[in-house]
């Protein structure tokens, strides 16, 4: 089944530095290809009707519902280290920082909105095509609770124009979110409305190349049962979870339960606040990603307000670096498929 995968970025002629660290790879990957191989011959000694891995596998692929396998990408939500910041700078911040992409936010400086002309909207493609940063894609505030008729259509109305103004920017996904139950409303009949209205952007996004990602998100729908049942509700391939590090992923049966609850689902991009906080168990979350092969986006959208944004991105980005060669050392699950 086709799946949604985000842009390649620009084939300029890299940095030195940056050309180094392509040759390292690439090195890498030869010797990956190469275990690929020994590991399939000898699966099919043990396991004969398994369907063998090949070399061909690329690196980062998915499953029919969007799940990424290999190992994850880090880069920024501008809410809010980049709210305040122009387009130009976020892309600066992030070279800077060495992180590999952006999910803009709306209603941020940078100002990437509907409202840009198609000269605009070239202008920023362009921008992140000359500079190696990936446009990930666009953090809305689109939201499909409400129980008035004439608001649920205009929040989908809404995030049709966001996947057009992504599509046209060079974006792979637009964020949307549930943000709680409608009052008086029975939780089921709310659960399936998000879901039918997953469903049909899903569909009409995929026309456009865009996934649509739904942050777990708002009081009792970011409990990952609630989110595991909108989804069995919003089964269009195009439909995605972005797991948003919340306090509920801690809640009984714990967060490995719940993780594994709604990961068949993870879309392109999930969402984590500053890794070295004390309140969420990020090391584990990283070992998960690498145990089960996500090789997606995980995004920084951080909390606090440090005086110097460069510093503090670059920093993160060196923690999360250090997580995932711990989280490497971490037995792997066998990858799954659909």
């Amino acid at each position: 089944m086709t799946s949604i995968r985000s842009k390649n970025v620009s084939s300029k002629r890299q940095p030195e530095s940056i050309s180094t660290s392509i040759q390292l790879f690439e090195r890498l990957v030869q010797r990956r290809d190469w275990l690929i191989a020994a590991t399939a011959s000898a699966a099919s000694i043990a396991f004969p009707s398994a369907k063998p891995l090949t070399a061909a596998e690329p690196i980062s692929c998915v499953s029919s519902f969007g799940r990424s396998i290999g190992q994850p990408k880090f880069g920024l939500v501008t809410y809010l280290w980049g709210k305040d910041m122009d387009l130009s700078t976020v892309i600066k911040a992030c070279q800077h920082a060495g992180m590999g992409g952006v999910e803009l936010r709306t209603e941020h400086k940078h100002a990437v909105e509907p409202a840009l002309s198609a000269m605009e909207r070239k202008t920023v493609r362009k921008k992140f095509e000359d500079s190696g940063i990936e446009l990930i894609g666009y953090g809305s505030n689109c939201e499909f609770h409400s129980p008035k008729p004439e608001v649920l259509a205009e929040n989908i109305e809404q995030c049709k124009k966001y996947i057009q103004l992504m599509h046209d920017c060079g974006g792979s996904g637009v964020k949307v979110k549930p943000n709680g139950f409608a009052p008086n409303v029975p939780n089921e009949k709310t659960i399936e409305q998000i879901g039918k209205a997953l469903n049909e952007l899903a569909a009409y996004g995929e026309g456009f190349g865009q996934q649509i990602r739904l942050e777990v998100h708002g009081k009792n729908t970011s409990q990952l049962s609630v989110v595991r049942d909108i989804f069995k509700v919003a089964d269009h391939k195009n439909a995605a979870v972005c797991w948003n590090c919340n306090g509920e992923d801690l809640m009984e049966p714990g967060i490995e339960a719940n993780f594994k609850m709604v990961r068949e689902r993870f879309g392109e991009t999930l969402h984590a606040r500053e890794l070295d906080s004390k309140d969420y168990p990020y090391q584990e979350l990283m070992n998960m990603l690498i145990a089960s092969h996500y090789a997606g986006w995980v995004l920084l959208e951080a909390r606090a307000d440090p005086t110097d944004k460069f510093v503090a991105m670059k920093q993160q980005r060196e923690i999360f670096d250090e997580m995932i060669r711990i989280a490497m050392k971490q037995p792997t699950q066998p990858k799954q498929t659909k």
